[in-house]
């Protein structure tokens, strides 16, 4: 069992940044992947970034090069750097891991980026 805890969101201006944290009650180390989704009002929830096996990581197209994902496996915790922010990536943003026997989600942090 892995209880995922965020902080971070809030408001901020087109252009502005965010970074986002995600606190895991255990090692992080053995997870199977453990990124960022998000997901805005009356869409799926879509993947925003995320570590896999091997410490490999993965970005929406829409994100490149204006988010980071970053983690620090002493704090068990995994972090999202956003810079350049625009209107559309308002959403709630939800912390995400996978163990090889269960998926676990954090409660979400709302992300609203004013035009």
């Amino acid at each position: 069992q892995v209880q995922l805890v965020e902080s971070g969101g809030g408001l901020v201006q087109a252009g502005g940044s965010l970074r986002l944290s995600c606190a895991a009650s255990r090692s992080i180390f053995s997870l199977k992947s453990m990124g960022w989704y998000r997901q805005a009002p009356g869409k799926q929830r879509e993947l925003v970034a995320a570590f896999t096996v091997g410490g490999s990581t993965n970005y929406a197209d829409s994100v490149k090069g204006r988010f980071t994902i970053s983690r620090d496996n002493a704090k068990n915790t995994v972090y999202l750097q956003m810079n350049s922010l625009k209107p559309e990536d308002t959403a709630v943003y939800y912390c995400g891991a996978s163990s090889y026997y269960d998926n676990y989600w954090g409660q979400g942090t709302q992300v609203t980026v004013s035009s």
